[in-house]
């Protein structure tokens, strides 16, 4: 029943789906989200990238209350106030409260979500959640456009799709509530406003701010665990945030189109940040449609204020002080093969998540024996103007390797040695390829790139879970580390050399025929013999493989 133009609570209706411990899922409110957080496994929405998007939500409203509230609910915010009286042991005395209940059950989270209920309602006549009533020059879309899972890319004809008829024409309210959350965080640049005036320039907010990032979550033995495992109550684990307020505070929301703003310097502000001008119109019980424009948008450099992205050190820059973008994930890399940009602190600058979990394993807040880590991202096309992938990974290693003492360097060092070894062996069998391509008349130079890269793939494919095993089953304090590593390479070694070998299996008689080609005025034989008996030798030891 519609009253005063009000429907859909966001606090009381379900819309949030989670996992519970027998495998089954769940719509919850937001209230009951939190009270029940610690009996549910996972969020468990449509995408992984979805989930992220929705923790954002739930963090930001944690951000909110206990930036400021003790788990008593007296007022004692966290926020740097210039004169002292707050210093950063004392969020990690609070976290560490929380903490130990095992739960929110706080009444201050409560009274704080009910304090500002009229702001939770999906449809309202004033302050629809997250959005922004009017939008007169908006781009319309259809419901199948907001809902991520539906998202084509190129005009591509999807098979076997998941949603057909009413379902995929239409949502219900908590599925495009779930959904609003996905297109202001992850949405494209397709959208362009109706009715500009000749000749007018805005500028470009780019995609979605979710979209621009490597995003990197902690994950807990339950949703309780993952929400305060990523409640970074301290920039970076060191520094106390700046006063802010979410969306839902403030007595007016911006409707401008693509409006640059200052960095936000809270993650209330950043959490909650508009990266598009939302409105949802509905038919009957059902929203069929959405109106878009570009949001808020500020600079990428050194936004140190988010928390959950890889970052990358930015190679054109030569005067004044270091500058750092986020770096989209590569969905064809494996987690591992980036463990050097998502843990190691010597060679670049860390996910604000993950300097916070050092700082709860260096304090002794957090007794877990292994750290787990999910990363999350869309692929785009053509300069962002579609989605054409979604994907997500993970990784676990032992809580020990996340300490910056003797024994947590070296096991980093020989980790990331090894991880070395193996691309190398990797790019061995990739020449391999080449050389038997080439030996059997292949000349073509991308074709040739391209075979190297399948076989490559195919390598990495088949090394990846004997690596999360080897690295998760890693002891530092009760490992030697020469045994370790000899493991692996005797592993990595042998995985390897069976893929080369299927490729002299597989490759026709001519190629055992000698082929000589010139290029560049210089001669160059090719043939099997030859190529498999180079790559035995150089994946004979590391020593050959290194050059030696």
């Amino acid at each position: 029943m519609i009253n005063d133009g009000k429907e859909f609570n966001l606090l009381r209706e379900p819309w949030i789906v989670v996992m519970k411990d027998d495998g089954t899922l769940e719509e919850v409110g937001l209230i009951e989200v939190f009270e029940r957080a610690h009996e549910f496994r996972a969020l468990a929405g449509e995408l992984p990238t979805q989930d992220i998007a929705m923790m954002r939500l739930l963090l930001a409203i944690l951000h909110s209350v206990y930036g400021r509230f003790d788990p008593q609910g007296n007022f004692r915010p966290l926020y740097d106030d210039g004169d002292a009286q707050v210093i950063p042991d004392d969020a990690f005395d609070r976290w560490k409260a929380i903490w130990d209940e095992g739960r929110f059950s706080q009444p201050i989270l409560r009274q704080y979500l009910e304090r500002y209920e009229d702001r939770f309602w999906l449809f309202h006549p004033e302050r629809p959640f997250y959005q922004v009533p009017g939008l007169d020059k908006a781009t319309d879309y259809t419901a199948a456009k907001l809902n991520g899972e539906l998202a084509e890319s190129n005009n591509k004809l999807r098979l076997f799709s998941s949603r057909s008829g009413v379902a995929k024409s239409s949502l219900t309210y908590a599925e495009a509530a779930r959904w609003l959350l996905y297109v202001n965080g992850y949405d494209d640049t397709s959208g362009k406003p109706k009715g500009k005036s000749k000749g007018e320039k805005l500028p470009s907010p780019g995609a979605g701010w979710l979209g621009k990032l490597g995003l990197v979550v902690a994950v807990g033995q339950n949703l309780f665990e993952t929400l305060m495992l990523n409640l970074t109550l301290l920039q970076d684990g060191a520094k106390l945030w700046e006063p802010g307020e979410p969306i839902w505070e403030l007595d007016h929301v911006r409707d401008m189109e693509r409006c640059k703003i200052p960095l936000p310097r809270n993650p209330a502000e950043l959490l909650t940040l508009q990266s598009r001008r939302l409105l949802l119109h509905r038919e009957g019980d059902r929203v069929v449609r959405y109106s878009l424009l570009g949001g808020d948008f500020f600079p990428e450099e050194n936004a140190f204020v988010e928390q959950m992205t890889v970052w990358r050190r930015s190679t054109n820059r030569k005067k004044g002080p270091e500058e750092f973008k986020p770096r989209r994930h590569d969905p064809s890399r494996q987690i591992w093969r980036d463990f050097a940009a998502l843990f190691v602190s010597r060679e670049w600058r860390l996910p604000g998540v993950v300097s916070w979990m050092k700082q709860l394993k260096y304090r002794k807040l957090v007794d877990r024996p292994l750290f787990r880590f999910q990363i999350a991202a869309v692929k785009y096309g053509d300069k962002d103007f579609f989605i054409d992938d979604v994907f997500s990974d993970g990784i676990a290693f032992h809580a020990d390797l996340m300490n910056e003492d003797k024994l947590g360097e070296a096991w980093i060092g020989r980790i990331l040695d090894e991880i070395e070894t193996t691309d190398l062996l990797v790019r061995q069998v990739g020449l391999l390829a080449q050389h038997i391509a080439r030996a059997e008349g292949e000349s073509d130079g991308a074709r040739l790139r391209d075979i190297a890269g399948e076989v490559r793939e195919q390598a990495y494919f088949r090394l990846d879970r004997p690596f999360r095993r080897w690295l998760e089953a890693i002891e530092p304090a009760r490992d030697k580390p020469e045994e370790v590593s000899a493991r692996w390479w005797e592993q990595a070694q042998r995985i390897v050399r069976e893929v080369g070998r299927e490729l002299v299996e597989n490759c026709g008689p001519q190629a055992y025929i000698e082929r000589v080609v010139i290029d560049n005025k210089q001669e160059h034989r090719y043939s099997v013999p030859q190529a498999y008996n180079q790559f035995l030798y150089k994946t004979k030891t590391i020593s050959n493989l290194k050059g030696g």
